[in-house]
């Protein structure tokens, strides 16, 4: 496999940060841009901000910002590059034509990376000339405290290409998982959006409200899917008992292909969650900050139990 010492991140938001710190603290030398000024302005700030957030120290953090160069635009940060990763907002068109600049500009043997977190990555690469070494990488959010990546093969990407990123990953600190058929929502979002259409059903044919909902998932069997997913949860109680109870309960569980009536109405009426402060459940703007706050508290505290 060849070695990766620079790194390239094309996006400077929530995501592009992320990926861009994540790399920096693994030694990695990285190149980041954005089109927006403002956010190659403070891309620095934020990354030292979300650092400082997971108790790192002053030094530390230093050697980080020393690792990142912000660059003005797609040509001066992919040129010396041996890894690209994409992070802008999730359109095809806008993606397809930063992929077309890219592979323009970074060296012939550069990985090109997609990071989205539904949008096929086949559609994303088809315009490439060189298909091979295109694949998707799914960060989850944040970037730089969630340890999972997909990693997306392609009909058309090598394995050099998928072991060499898997490998830039583990070294990167991440938890890559290998996705060997180029599906919408890839594994991860297939499970979570599963689980939330039934949620979302529960409430909508009047069995439960949205808090129930929540505290059902956090009070019960959300507290040991840390260490114990579905398949090795089926197989701790059994592959029979499992058969028996979908037997039972499969049948009654929501089905339709489409997005609910209930959610398509939220929308429609403008109640969008905490950002309008009023979804499935009200939220004040403290309600929500605390909120968030409390998803990244857990999350530095469950990666240490873990470690």
């Amino acid at each position: 496999m060849p070695t990766i010492n620079r790194i390239a991140v094309i996006g400077a938001g929530l995501m592009g940060h992320g990926i861009a710190l994540a790399c920096a603290r693994a030694g990695f030398d990285v190149t980041i841009t954005d089109p927006i000024p403002d956010a190659r302005i403070s891309v620095k700030t934020r990354i030292a901000e979300s650092l400082s957030l997971l108790g790192i120290g002053k030094a530390e953090i230093e050697a980080a910002l020393e690792k990142i160069d912000v660059c003005p635009d797609v040509r001066e940060a992919v040129e010396n590059a041996g890894l690209v990763f994409e992070a802008a907002p999730e359109k095809l068109a806008l993606k397809q034509s930063i992929f077309a600049e890219i592979e323009t500009y970074a060296p012939q043997d550069a990985i090109l990376a997609s990071n989205t977190s539904v949008m096929p990555i086949t559609a994303i690469m088809s315009q490439l000339k060189d298909k091979g070494r295109a694949l998707g990488t799914h960060w989850w959010n944040p970037p730089h405290i969630i340890p999972l990546v997909e990693v997306i093969r392609t009909a058309e990407t090598t394995e050099d290409t998928m072991a060499t990123t898997i490998a830039v990953l583990t070294q990167a600190g991440k938890t890559p998982v290998r996705v060997e058929k180029d599906v919408p929502g890839f594994i991860g979002n297939r499970l979570q959006h599963a689980l939330w259409r039934e949620a979302i059903s529960l409430v909508e044919r009047g069995i439960c409200d949205a808090r129930a909902v929540d505290t059902v998932v956090k009070a019960s069997f959300g507290r040991r899917l840390a260490v114990l997913g579905p398949l090795e949860n089926a197989d701790l109680v059994g592959c029979d008992l499992t058969l028996d109870i979908h037997n039972t309960v499969l049948a009654d569980l929501e089905r339709r292909a489409g997005p609910s009536p209930l959610l398509e109405e939220l929308v429609a009426t403008g109640r969008l969650g905490m950002k309008t402060g009023d979804g499935f459940r009200s939220w004040s703007p403290e309600e929500a900050k605390a909120l968030r706050e409390k998803v990244v508290t857990h999350l530095r505290r469950l990666e240490q139990i873990l470690d």
